[in-house]
């Protein structure tokens, strides 16, 4: 068979084998994965020199999304391939918290029907990049799902990847190809571009940019002054754009590239959290890359595999990775923004 059906049946068999097999261990000691890379004695501040990526799960296909949930104490996390949304908490290991997740249909849509970025609005209700279902919606806890926004003037949202919620409630998200069956050739796709949106708390939408050719992670600097996205392309950028005070975005320049690591190492700039002191923690080729909001480098932590995202969670200086088919963790000597 060609090359490429025989991988995809090989990684196939790898799962169904992996799922045998699944560990959710409900306390440590956790197993181990991966090292962290310093490039600059700084990164000493933020994560402990002892510190271990320790794996609290494996077995899904594609994990992204990771979310802490304060009021409960749990994080949740999209298994997009599955179409579910999983929950873990310490002491009763993985549970399936939501199914379907991104995709309500009868047929068979992709590879990646489900939902992927996962956020809290103002009032902790949760907000879903929902793939298949090619929206941003918004689950109140207590009830069902409400769409917010399914369609830039018109035509359909290409499948909604990431999102993170402003302080005055307005919520910023991407739109890529990559929850399409087929794709940016995809005959169902609407858009001639991939863009940048927001949805206001009036219910009004907004296109801020659509230069990016794969607009993907998503996150606002501390002060909210600065909105970092990510480009999952062969030109595998960070870009920066100053916000204005409107809401909408000024010209953007290039954070850091990190084109040269692509097919090198695994993975490619995909989601990212930012700590109070406004370093960035972003996935990109070889694991999560750490700047300094001034954009040096200052080292990695490798997974050793295509890593999608991560989220602050416990007390805000646990970062939970979503890593391929693993839950990852680590700890940190910082504080996310939001705690």
């Amino acid at each position: 068979m060609p090359f490429k059906k025989l991988v995809t049946s090989l990684r196939i068999i790898c799962l169904v084998s992996i799922s045998v097999t699944t560990f959710a261990q409900d306390n440590p000691p956790y197993p181990t994965l991966g090292r962290v890379v310093r490039e600059d004695p700084q990164l000493d501040q933020l994560i402990p020199k002892d510190a271990k990526i320790e794996v609290l799960a494996t077995g899904f296909e594609w994990t992204e999304g990771p979310l802490w949930i304060k009021d409960g104490g749990y994080l949740l996390f999209s298994d997009i391939p599955n179409n579910a949304i999983m929950k873990w908490k310490a002491g009763e290991g993985i549970r399936e918290f939501m199914k379907p997740a991104g995709y309500t249909g009868v047929a068979t849509y992709g590879d990646e029907p489900g939902s992927n970025g996962l956020t809290l609005d103002k009032q902790g209700r949760l907000i879903i990049c929902e793939h298949g279902d090619r929206r941003i919606s918004r689950m109140d806890w207590n009830g069902g799902k409400q769409t917010l926004a399914d369609n830039y003037m018109g035509k359909r949202f290409n499948s909604p990847n990431d999102a993170v919620v402003k302080s005055n409630g307005d919520v910023y998200f991407t739109d890529p190809p990559y929850g399409l069956p087929k794709k940016q050739d995809d005959p169902q796709r609407e858009l001639d571009f991939f863009g940048v949106f927001r949805w206001s708390t009036d219910g009004k939408l907004t296109l801020l940019t659509k230069e990016m050719t794969r607009p993907n992670g998503i996150a606002f600097s501390p002060d909210e002054k600065t909105l970092y996205v990510a480009q999952s392309d062969n030109v595998a950028i960070w870009k920066a754009f100053p916000v204005n005070a409107d809401g909408t975005l000024g010209k953007s320049r290039i954070f850091y590239d990190a084109s040269a690591a692509m097919n090198k190492m695994p993975g490619s700039p995909d989601g990212m959290k930012v700590d109070k002191q406004g370093n960035i923690f972003a996935t990109g080729p070889g694991g999560i890359y750490i700047f300094t909001p001034t954009g040096k480098l200052l080292g990695r932590i490798e997974t050793g595999v295509p890593t999608a995202n991560c989220a602050w969670g416990d007390d805000g200086s646990v970062l939970y990775i979503t890593a391929d088919m693993y839950l990852c963790r680590i700890k940190t000597n910082t504080i996310g923004v939001g705690w």
